[in-house]
């Protein structure tokens, strides 16, 4: 019996693809005749891609629990096959990384390593069965790191040793693993993970990055230099690392190092204590605890979105809490961070975002 279009056309799951690289490889995919299953944590951006008739889009944050499945099993379940996995989501958190919190540092490698090698170990048994591949996007901050850059630097130098690992592995099995180094390239990445966009001539545009991906794919190439004079910079850095630093001096302003409490005799004024009490964020929540109860807004989830310095964006955690929120969850999750903002752990960015200030004492 012949197969169906469905289950003759090559399929592809892009992570990340509500902008950027992974917004350009979904349409260059559609366009060349391939089936597109795009996740991204905001379903309002995918909506574009969902009016093609050879594309299904999931609203969903790679990192959550039972994602990796969710995502494979829904892509074999709508195209009937998996050739491609392209792990692209990926956002920074600025900071000095001894600064940085054990929870923002596992942020990052639960994203760019974690959350990558559980899809794909989700995805090899289809995968294997076409005799398809991997993807997964890297940087050049795994060769030469720049300080201000936290966690990224070292989470993206993981997954480029993963990719060189998995490729070798997965080989015999006749399945490709691309690693891809996309240069620096013009998309929200810089402002999504709080640093000032800086869009330059040189910046390679998102296009040029997806056809490189897609021809690497194509070929199944071991790498993918998408802009190869910025990835021989790269090259040259990690060879000379002395001029690498003298360059780094000259080109990168670090973040300010975090204020540190320093035990003293002599106690604080109220303004220069740093700790905050144990009891302080029980105590803020309370005017909002009944609601929180009433639409079962567990305490424990209002913790975990308090990461120092990282945005809060209401349409993503609402998702991340109830799936598809109504109204009235929505609105609560919205009373407890105005709260919270008015306690002082969150600063208000717009109606619909705060950026964390200070972090709850833990239980």
């Amino acid at each position: 019996m012949p197969r169906s279009r469905t289950e003759s056309v090559r399929s592809i799951v892009i992570t990340g693809a509500s902008s950027g690289i992974g917004a350009a490889l979904a349409r260059l995919c559609l366009e060349r005749d391939w089936n597109v299953f795009a996740v991204a944590r905001r379903a309002d951006r995918l909506a574009e891609l969902a009016q093609h008739p050879n594309c299904a889009v999931l609203a969903l944050d790679v990192t959550a629990p039972g994602a990796a499945s969710r995502i494979v099993n829904d892509a074999v379940q709508r195209f009937s096959r998996l050739d491609v996995v392209v792990n692209n989501a990926g956002v920074a958190h600025p900071g000095l990384l001894l600064d940085q919190t054990d929870a923002q540092i596992d942020a990052q490698w639960q994203l760019h390593v974690a959350a990558p090698l559980r899809i794909a170990r989700a995805a090899l048994p289809h995968v294997r069965a076409q005799h398809g591949g991997f993807v997964f996007i890297g940087s050049g901050l795994a060769r030469v790191p720049a300080p201000g850059y936290g966690a990224y630097a070292p989470a993206k130098a993981a997954i480029r040793a993963a990719s060189m690992q998995l490729r070798r592995e997965l080989r015999p099995q006749h399945v490709f693993v691309t690693y891809v180094d996309p240069g620096v390239v013009d998309t929200e990445f810089s402002l999504a993970s709080g640093m000032q966009p800086q869009t330059a001539s040189w910046h390679a545009t998102p296009e040029r990055v997806a056809a490189a991906i897609l021809r690497g794919i194509e070929r199944r190439a071991a790498r993918v230099n998408a802009v190869w004079w910025q990835t021989a910079g790269t090259v040259a850095g990690e060879w000379f690392p002395a001029l690498a630093d003298a360059a780094m001096a000259q080109l990168v302003t670090p973040p300010a190092p975090a204020p540190v409490a320093v035990a003293s005799d002599v106690p604080a004024a109220p303004e220069q204590v740093l700790q905050t009490s144990a009891d302080d964020f029980d105590t803020a929540l309370e005017p909002v605890r009944r609601r929180m109860e009433r639409v079962k807004l567990p305490e424990s989830f209002v913790r975990s979105l308090l990461v120092t310095g990282e945005t809060i964006d209401l349409n993503d955690a609402a998702m991340r809490w109830a799936g598809m929120p109504n109204k009235n969850e929505r609105a609560a999750l919205h009373e407890v961070l105005d709260t919270l903002a008015g306690a002082g752990f969150l600063q208000t960015e717009s109606e619909d975002r705060w950026r964390v200030l200070r972090e709850p004492q833990p239980v």
